[in-house]
């Protein structure tokens, strides 16, 4: 009887044990902050702004979160992206106001033709494929009039000077400025 009494002892308060866990305020440890606090807003919108749809290796997104107001910036090749962008991140909680500077590419066939043959010369080299695998790629590449920058990161300053090299020798390119930052990764 006594087992009896002590298995229906547990059983009757292990639910509240339960309950107790899954409607507990979560803690967080070591973090400062709400949800609407700078840190928060800014790991939110980089992963909003990573699932952009039509987000490509052709674009760039930037931003900038002071207080409760998000600044977007960058270049993109298509109006949409650039919507897209800001209707992703004013719906983020502690987001009060999205100031939408990113820059709309005018639409051109020689740049068109200057883009892919960039992204065949950058990611076609067997030391710079691993920077093309996945969603996004690491080496973004904007062309604007006839002139190439390349945004992004790169684990060495070999593989930013190996980026540099062959974006200059894409033929009918004006002029190639490498923002690219040395992560010093992997």
């Amino acid at each position: 009887m006594k087992v009896t009494r002590l298995v229906w002892i547990v059983l009757l308060f292990q639910p509240a044990f339960w309950c107790g866990q899954i409607f507990a305020k979560p803690q967080m440890s070591g973090q400062k902050g709400t949800r609407s606090g700078n840190d928060y807003v800014t790991r939110e919108v980089r992963h909003e702004l990573a699932g952009v749809p039509w987000y490509s290796v052709f674009d760039i997104l930037k931003y900038s979160v002071n207080g409760d107001q998000v600044t977007l910036t960058g270049e993109v090749t298509q109006p949409a992206v650039k919507s897209d962008a800001e209707n992703a991140v004013k719906h983020i909680e502690g987001v009060e106001r999205v100031n939408n500077q990113i820059e709309v590419l005018p639409p051109s066939p020689m740049d068109d033709q200057i883009r892919r043959n960039e992204y065949r010369a950058i990611y076609s080299q067997g030391s710079l494929q691993r920077y093309g695998i996945g969603n996004l790629q690491a080496i973004h590449i904007i062309v604007k009039d006839g002139r190439v920058t390349l945004e992004g990161t790169v684990d060495s300053e070999a593989d930013k000077s190996q980026a540099n090299v062959f974006a200059n020798g894409v033929p009918g390119v004006f002029s190639v400025t490498n923002n690219l930052v040395v992560t010093g990764g992997k």
